[in-house]
């Protein structure tokens, strides 16, 4: 049996370069003290027995298709990452006559740890028990209790699960304050790694607001502590025992730790886990716009002196923000007090936010910085809300109309926008401005991935309605002085975004 096996058994897997990213198991808190010798603590001892007990196994069972019946041998139940997972696969999963037949019980292990003794209340990673029929909490000495599901969020990788308190004696860690963490701090894991419940082990913060693009809100905490498949769920603990991240992937080629993990830090995820304790389902601030990062090219555009901030593509029919207080164009700079220095700043703020709240929101208008005040929506309303829009764009399948008028202009051809070039490219009929019939190979326009279909609705945020409107607006940009010009593009459907073209 090779190394191989481990790599076969992970469950799921995000490329990253030429790693992978196994968003499976891995758990990695530690203590640190000021006076710690620079290799590390002396010793952890004191601190992991007094957490041992609230870190539990999460054992869930799922009924998959296959090989029951009289006679036959029911595959074994092995730890996640066992090196004989790929022997007991190919034997007992590749037999001919499966097909047809009823399904049997699969496990799978992760790790959790109880936030509340008292309730029974027990945290985990969602992709730890989803699709599972059973769940079950297996604690340290050995007591296991069946829990029930008490809600999940998919976007944050957080289940919440609870016991019957009265059925075991439990202990319960609390949250602490991720914010507080530094890179370089002591931190230490306790898990449930390829089965060995119990696992402790010890790292430093390697580095903080990490984006490994595995959902909206991506803000890890990384740290060296070693984690493994079968850590998931598990707690990151500072050196007051205090959990400040919940383990959640690793970046591996071979599925072994190589001191690369990554957890959700307690500031993120404490919100969600009081909202699921709560309502069963997370309840998330929404302000109704679509946005795209602010790079140099659109930030000279715009007259910003620095690229910050996060670009407003467009707005949401019916959501907060479709009275006018924001427009499409507007760059965001803060929120609520908070600084947008960057376009994955804003969903996390405002979701962070609450529902209802009326919040001051910072603006650049055309170059000008104004305040605007905003009542926030619910996310979860909003994401229906914006579904439904996107999925109801009409086309106007009207009389024919005779041969427009076209100008070229930055490598594009672009044409006046009625019945024939609606139908010919099927332009919803909400869609207004300048029609780009053709791009010219090896353009400026080609190079930003402009494509024919495409409507140019605003030019240097001034609203165009015919060629000639397009000709005139890129001639005045040139007179200027100016080096780019700032497109609003429009899809088929209407979604809006910004591009910038080189007028060299």
């Amino acid at each position: 049996m090779t190394s191989n096996s481990f790599l076969r058994a992970a469950r799921r897997t995000v490329t990253v370069g030429a790693a992978a990213l196994l968003i499976a198991a891995f758990t990695v808190p530690s203590l640190v003290s000021p006076t710690a010798a620079a290799d590390g603590p002396e010793s952890v001892a004191d601190l992991a027995q007094g957490l041992l007990g609230a870190v539990v196994n999460i054992s869930t069972s799922q009924r998959v298709k296959g090989t029951e019946g009289p006679g036959a041998v029911p595959m074994p139940q092995l730890p996640e990452g066992s090196p004989f997972q790929d022997f007991f696969d190919d034997f007992f999963k590749n037999r001919p006559g499966d097909q047809g037949n009823p399904s049997q019980k699969v496990q799978s292990l992760g790790s959790g740890f109880v936030v509340d003794a008292e309730e029974g209340i027990v945290v985990t990673n969602n992709h730890v028990i989803a699709d599972a029929d059973d769940i079950e909490v297996n604690f340290s000495d050995g007591v296991t209790l069946k829990a029930t599901l008490v809600g999940t969020d998919t976007k944050t990788d957080v289940a919440v699960l609870k016991v019957d308190p009265k059925g075991h004696k439990l202990t319960a860690v609390k949250f602490g304050d991720s914010s507080k963490m530094r890179v370089g701090d002591w931190v230490m894991a306790i898990g449930n790694p390829f089965g060995l419940g119990g696992t402790v082990t010890v790292g430093i913060v390697s580095a903080r607001n990490r984006d490994i693009n595995s959902g909206p809100y991506d803000d890890f905490i990384q740290t060296d502590a070693a984690i493994n498949r079968g850590n998931s769920g598990g707690p990151l603990f500072n050196s007051d025992g205090e959990v400040i991240g919940i383990n959640t992937a690793i970046i591996s080629p071979s599925g072994g730790s190589i001191g690369i993990g990554f957890s959700i830090p307690s500031q993120l995820a404490l919100g969600v886990v009081d909202q699921l304790r709560q309502f069963g389902e997370t309840r998330r601030g929404w302000l109704g716009v679509r946005i795209q990062p602010v790079t140099d090219d659109i930030a000279e555009s715009l007259g910003m002196a620095t690229a910050k901030g996060a670009l407003v593509a467009g707005i949401i029919k019916g959501g907060p923000v479709d009275n006018g207080t924001i427009l499409a164009g507007d760059v965001i700079i803060k929120f609520d007090g908070r600084d947008v220095n960057e376009m994955r700043d804003l969903p996390r703020v405002v979701a962070e936010s609450t529902v209802g709240k009326a919040v001051d929101v910072v603006i650049v208008r055309k170059g000008v910085e104004q305040t605007v005040k905003v009542t926030l929506g619910r996310l979860e309303d909003g994401e229906k809300l914006a579904s439904g829009e996107n999925g109801n764009a009409d086309q106007d399948n009207g009389d024919e109309a005779p041969a427009v008028s076209t100008a070229s202009v930055l490598g594009m051809t672009v044409g006046e926008l009625n019945d024939e070039t609606r139908t010919k490219f099927g332009i919803a009929a909400e869609v207004s401005g300048v029609v780009i019939t053709e791009v010219a190979k090896d353009s400026a326009a080609a190079e930003r991935g402009i494509q024919a279909g495409e409507v140019i609705t605003e030019i240097a945020q001034e609203s165009v309605a015919t060629p000639k409107d397009v000709m005139d607006r890129i001639g005045a940009l040139k007179e200027q002085g100016r080096k780019n010009a700032l497109l609003m593009l429009a899809s088929k459907t209407g979604e809006l975004r910004f591009v910038t073209i080189r007028m060299d």
